[in-house]
């Protein structure tokens, strides 16, 4: 039983497509499918199950993994620590994120770290709030950046960076654009362009326009903060966006309207695996991150 025998038995089990693994290994499919199928013998079970394009782990294929992952799991943290330990200024740092932080901050804290760490690579990974609570327990990434922080998890802990508010946002020409604040009820007759149910900004305009007595019209989901930008630059609907989705140098430009009532906002976080050390440098990125935030 050979290493990449396992490394490919993993990547086809996670992805579920011999195809797209063999694309993310870089090796060709036909390589994949026979270093597989030479598991398979060695074992003397069938680990996959064909189903339309996809492939499948059978009852004993899923047991494998349970196990598997662990063991490449270690292994992956000792390569790391050896690297770390040769030299400790240029490891990798696999950190999550959310897109709708992705415009300023992330930018931002990145390039403030590495004028002191230079040599420091950094693994992104976008995903949804569930997605990268998933990511972290699991260990396919260090850290992530999450919104809302969740206050209480089985599997991972972590610390708020910062509150943030929601801010209203309207066509050019919309008859409360001029206002320097309204109430969020004013807006129960229009249109909304939401963020699809994935995503965790969507259940907090939820709430929020449930508190202030209605239900919005959603007229259009979307999952990137620039289409609902753009869907409301052109007059399609209204939005709650936070402020770090509303950064003034893009050319979408709806128009933002402070909410008075109720105050809406969002927690901004950044967790990382329950009772288990990070990385050396991941560790160094956390710190970093709470004094940037002056969180310590």
């Amino acid at each position: 039983m050979e290493l990449r025998q396992l490394l490919y038995f993993v990547k086809v089990a996670r992805k579920q497509h011999v195809t797209q693994a063999s694309e993310e290994l870089r090796v060709a499919q036909s390589a994949v499918s026979r270093q597989i199928h030479m598991l398979e013998e060695e074992l003397g079970v069938t680990l996959f199950v064909q189903k339309g394009r996809n492939v499948q782990l059978t009852s004993v294929g899923r047991l494998f993994l349970s196990r598997i992952e662990g063991i490449m799991t270690d292994l992956e943290k000792a390569v790391n620590e050896i690297q770390e330990f040769l030299d400790p200024d240029a490891g990798e740092i696999r950190i999550g994120f959310p897109h709708s932080v992705v415009l300023t901050l992330l930018p931002t804290v990145i390039a403030a770290f590495r004028k002191d760490h230079p040599n420091v690579k950094f693994l992104l990974k976008q995903g949804t709030y569930n997605s990268l609570i998933k990511d972290v327990s699991k260990a396919e990434i260090d850290l992530a950046f999450i919104s809302p922080f969740p206050e209480s998890h089985e599997h991972v802990t972590g610390q708020i960076l910062l509150t943030e508010e929601l801010f209203a946002i309207l066509p050019p020409g919309h008859m409360l654009a001029e206002y320097n604040g309204i109430r969020l009820e004013q807006l129960k007759d229009e249109p909304f362009v939401m963020f699809s149910e994935s995503y965790s900004l969507r259940s907090i305009v939820m709430d929020a326009c449930l508190k202030s007595g209605f239900t919005p019209k959603i007229e259009f989901e979307a999952e990137e903060t620039d289409t609902i930008r753009g869907l409301v630059a052109a007059g399609m609907g209204v939005s709650l966006l936070p402020e770090l989705a509303l950064a003034e140098y893009t050319h979408l430009k709806p128009v933002k309207v402070k909410i008075i009532e109720p105050k809406v906002t969002r927690t901004v976080g950044l967790i990382r695996r329950r009772d288990e050390k990070l990385p050396l440098i991941a560790e160094v990125f956390r710190r970093f991150l709470l004094e940037y935030f002056h969180l310590k």
